[in-house]
This record gives C-alpha cells, structure tokens and sequence, in this order.
C-alpha cells in the first residue's frame, strides 16, 4: 500500500541512462577512431612521398659528385693529385657534418605526429572531468 507510484512518460528521469552514456561514449570512440585513421593515412603518404624524393635526390647528387670529383681529379692528376684528392675529401666532410646537423635540429624539433588526435583527446577529458 506505501508502494510508489510507477514514474510516468511526463516525470524526468534522474539522470542519464546507461544506454544513453554507452552510445555517447560510442560515439566520441567512433570519431576518435576515424580522426586517427585519417591522420594515419596523411602521415603514410606523406611519409612514402618524401622518401621517394630523398632517394632521387640522393642518387642524382651522388651521380653529380662522382663525375665532378672525377673531372677535377682528371684535370689536375699532373701537378696537384694529392692536393685535390684532400680537398675533396675535406669538402665532403664538411657537407656531411652540416646535413647531419641539420637532420638532427629538424628531427629534434619535428612536430608530433597525431596531434589533431591528441588535442581531441584532452578536450573530450576535459569535458567529461569535473
């Protein structure tokens, strides 16, 4: 008899339904999901493209220094062989340890890779934390 009434289509509900927070929670996951895979995809081709560059590049460069070092070795094999022979070298240390400085500032100072993916992330933790 002290039974409460059934609550009626007209009587709000307490709170948020477990159903309701699995679907929302699906759905951020879902698009948390799509992002990265997008981004991944970006990051693949992006990656594969500039690869493919440097190693042109390399080969062309290689190719180009063989025949001027060869040229120059040439016209001086008379009179100056060791000289030229150790300038050469010289000059192509130098050209290594500059692109080696270089790779490493640009390595220590790339962006993060996924970042889009992250800043969601903490968006959606801050929304969802009190």
């Amino acid at each position: 008899m002290d039974a409460t009434p059934p609550p009626s289509a007209s009587t709000p509900a307490r709170g948020p339904s477990p159903r309701r927070f699995l679907a929302a929670l699906l759905g951020l996951l879902h698009g948390h999901v799509a992002l990265f895979g997008e981004e991944f995809k970006e990051q693949q081709s992006n990656t594969l493209r500039l690869l493919l560059l440097a190693s042109l590049s390399l080969v062309f460069a290689l190719l180009l220094l063989i025949g001027l070092s060869a040229a120059l070795l040439i016209s001086f094999w008379d009179s100056h062989r060791l000289t030229v022979i150790f300038s050469l070298c010289a000059f192509y240390a130098v050209g290594l340890l500059t692109c080696a400085g270089v790779l490493i500032t640009r390595l220590r100072n790339a962006p993060t890779p996924f970042s889009a993916s992250l800043e969601e992330l903490a968006r959606d933790r801050e929304q969802l934390l009190p």
